[in-house]
Parts: structure tokens; C-alpha cells; sequence
């Protein structure tokens, strides 16, 4: 049927699009070394206990950065990720002071001081523009407009993620029948 595409027939290309980091280099690893540093501390830190927040924050960002990066014509959007993540931790986090370099600065700086990295390193700036706008957007959604006066949480995560991903809260009155219960395989001992 050779080369012709139907619509939709290449939906994995709305996932892999964050997967690209450009060719192998410096650059790349940098990128990557910064998506797992700071996915991994947001996991640990503000997200600690609540992995359908998390998902749903991958969510929100990619569809957002997805229908942004469109209309920008930004196509790989591995580095936007990257300064999402940065921006969302960065802004939980005013206080923890970065080393970036030599260079030691507040936190909120960050995502900052790594698009002029960019811009040093020849890569577009539109990336990374991207990236922090779609952060402060969550982060503003999510931890600043919901605590202003009549503010209210406009970013509620589905409950099908919660309760495919959230660990059920144990009920305090619970008890577990004695087959349940930690050594009751053991034989009595004498």
C-alpha cells in the first residue's frame, strides 16, 4: 500500500516526541542526566505518596506542550520536559540553594540559568521558553491560584489514575484473618 499515512495511524509519535533529546553529545546527556535528576527528586519530594498526581502532571504538560509545540512548530519536545520538570521542582523548592557550574544561586533561578546553558550550547531557546511556560502553568494551577482568595484546584487528577496507581488508605479497624497475619505459616514452636 506504500507510503501513504492515515490519520491517526502514527499516534505513538504524541509520546516518542518527549523521548528525543537530539543526536548523541553532550547535549544529550546533559538533557537526560536532568529529566532523571529531577523527575526523580519531584517523585521523592512533592509527589512523595501520590503517583496519579505525578502521571497526571506528565499528562497535563505533554498535551499542553504537545498543542503549544504545534502551533510553535517545535516537533521534539525532550528538552521542554526537561525545563518542566526543572521549573515545577525549582518553584517547590525556592529555598535549596544549585550549584550550576561553579555558579551557586537560588533554586527558582534554575530553569534560567539552563536556557542560557542552551543558548551558549547553540540549541533554539523556543524549547526551553516552552517548557517553563508550560511549568509555570501547572505550577500555577496547582500550588498558587488554588491557595488565593476564592481560588479553588482546577487541575484534579481523574479518579481512574488515582485508583489504578494511589495505594488504598488501610482502614484503622481492619483485621486480618490469621492466615493473614505475618507468621501464621510458621508452626507453633515448643
Amino acid at each position: 500500500m506504500g507510503g501513504a499515512c492515515r490519520p491517526g495511524s502514527e499516534i505513538w509519535r504524541l509520546v516518542t516526541n518527549f523521548l528525543f533529546f537530539g543526536p548523541l553529545g553532550f547535549s544529550f546527556f546533559f538533557n537526560m542526566l536532568f529529566v532523571f535528576r529531577y523527575c526523580r527528586m519531584l517523585e521523592e519530594g512533592s509527589f512523595r505518596g501520590r503517583k496519579a498526581d505525578f502521571v497526571f502532571m506528565f499528562l497535563f504538560g505533554g498535551a499542553l506542550m504537545t498543542l503549544l509545540g504545534l502551533l510553535g512548530s517545535l516537533f521534539f519536545l525532550g528538552q521542554a520536559l526537561m525545563a518542566m520538570l526543572v521549573y515545577v521542582w525549582s518553584r517547590r523548592s525556592p529555598q535549596v540553594r544549585v550549584n550550576f557550574f561553579g555558579l551557586t544561586f537560588q533554586a527558582p533561578f534554575l530553569p534560567w540559568a539552563l536556557m542560557g546553558f542552551s543558548l551558549l550550547l547553540g540549541n533554539s531557546i523556543l524549547v526551553d521558553l516552552l517548557g517553563i511556560a508550560v511549568g509555570h502553568i501547572y505550577y500555577f494551577l496547582e500550588d498558587v491560584f488554588p491557595n488565593q482568595p476564592g481560588g479553588k484546584r482546577l487541575l484534579l487528577t481523574p479518579g481512574f489514575l488515582k485508583l489504578l496507581l494511589d495505594a488504598r488508605e488501610e482502614d484503622p479497624n481492619y483485621l486480618p484473618l490469621p492466615e493473614e497475619q505475618p507468621g501464621a505459616h510458621l508452626p507453633p514452636q515448643h
